[in-house]
């Protein structure tokens, strides 16, 4: 038996754009994996005689860095929002997802066996603050100091570093009953506490209906710190009633707090979040907060949350990068993810954009028409192909 060819690669792509986001292009290109890695990209034609175990045809399609979805929740079985992690990701043409609090300490050892370990898709964390998650229900933080367990958490933020990748705290009156900004106080100072060991832990909070006012929420935050839902339109919004972003809005966004739309079933409005880019507030990531109670509408996927931001006129590349590079610098992990650079992790989205009028709807029921959508064709894994079949109208 011939050992393997260290000059073989495992997979070639070639016939596609790729999408370059340090450059800021969408360039016809090939792309060469061997062991799991991108090991060389070119233009066409470089890799035409290469040696390879296989070859992909993405003639007509983009060729993106895996897509990361920042806000998901994938707790099945022991929550009420949580779906399959491979529907919501390969399934979905998405590599990575990252669960937003559906697991606090009490669970985790139950999440990682029942999610992480069986799932095809790469799944990630943001670990709850409250020591229940969601498990009990969606009022985790209102019986007060009682659901926050410090040292467990402290302890599992250092020790499932590789999955744990920041602290999700909900910040809105369904969930907090009298527990006020303490439990977003608490999650600040464990992930300073944390950050020797293991280098910066961002906090993930949720904004919604006031109490507590978003101004208030926002002055806690730091910078690579992220505010989820940041796009709603309830009357807590961004502009506060008003016809300019809140003061503290501006300021956070300028110290580089990042703005995550945060789909979901309530929050994500067009007319906010196109008030939002006419201010020069831009969204860092782009999410999608898929569970069961909206997976079939009005959130469906990433991709269609993606065709929502081209549509109010954000840039392709921009697009892009707020669910690749963005991500997975928010993610700390952007010398491995987000990239087409030769040495990172082999994650890829194969993706058709599609000429084709389509009807988006937002999560408070306004609709929007859009000349093209983007459709998933193939997700590649650590360099492993999922194909999808072919999608015959994009979902609405």
């Amino acid at each position: 038996m011939h050992p393997p060819d260290p000059y073989r690669f495992d997979l070639v792509v070639r016939g596609g754009l790729l999408a370059d986001h340090e450059r800021g292009t969408l360039a016809p290109g090939e792309l060469a994996i061997r062991g799991g890695r991108v090991a060389r990209t070119g233009p066409p034609g470089s890799l035409r005689d290469a040696p390879a175990e296989r070859t992909y045809d993405a003639t007509n399609l983009l060729v993106a860095p895996g897509l990361i979805d920042l806000h998901t929740h994938v707790y099945g079985g022991r929550t009420g929002l949580g779906v399959d992690a491979d529907e919501v990701g390969v399934r979905q043409g998405v590599t990575t997802v990252a669960d937003a609090g559906s697991c606090g300490s009490d669970h985790w050892d139950d999440f990682a066996a029942r999610v992480l370990a069986p799932a095809r898709t790469r799944v990630l964390s943001w670990l709850n603050i409250s020591r229940h998650g969601l498990v009990h229900g969606t009022r985790e933080l209102a019986g007060g100091p009682a659901d926050i367990d410090v040292d467990a958490t402290a302890a599992l933020l250092v020790r499932e570093r590789a999955a744990i990748r920041g602290i999700k705290v909900r910040m809105s009156a369904s969930v907090l009953g009298d527990s006020g900004l303490a439990p977003l106080r608490a999650a600040k100072r464990l992930a300073a506490t944390a950050a020797p060991e293991r280098g910066r832990v961002p906090v993930m909070v949720h904004v919604g209906n006031a109490p507590p006012a978003l101004g208030d929420v926002l002055d806690e935050l730091g910078p690579g710190d992220v505010v989820t839902h940041a796009f709603h339109g309830k009357p807590g919004c961004l502009f506060g009633g008003g016809t300019a972003p809140v003061p503290q809005a501006r300021a956070a966004y300028e110290r580089g707090v990042r703005f995550d739309v945060g789909h979901g079933s309530a929050s994500f409005s067009f007319a906010t979040a196109e008030r939002a880019l006419d201010a020069g507030l831009r969204p860092y990531t782009i999410s999608t907060d898929l569970h069961r109670r909206n997976i079939g509408g009005p959130v469906h996927s990433l991709a269609t949350t993606l065709g929502k931001l081209l549509a109010l006129g954000l840039p392709l590349p921009d697009v892009l990068a707020c669910a690749t590079a963005h991500a997975a610098d928010v993610l700390g992990l952007a010398d491995a993810l987000g990239t087409l650079r030769p040495g990172a992790v082999a994650d890829l989205g194969l993706l058709e954009l599609r000429e084709e009028r389509v009807r988006l709807t937002d999560a408070a029921g306004a609709v929007r028409e859009a000349p093209q959508c983007l459709v998933p064709r193939a997700a590649v894994r650590a360099g492993t192909v999922h194909p999808l079949a072919p999608t015959p109208k994009a979902a609405v």
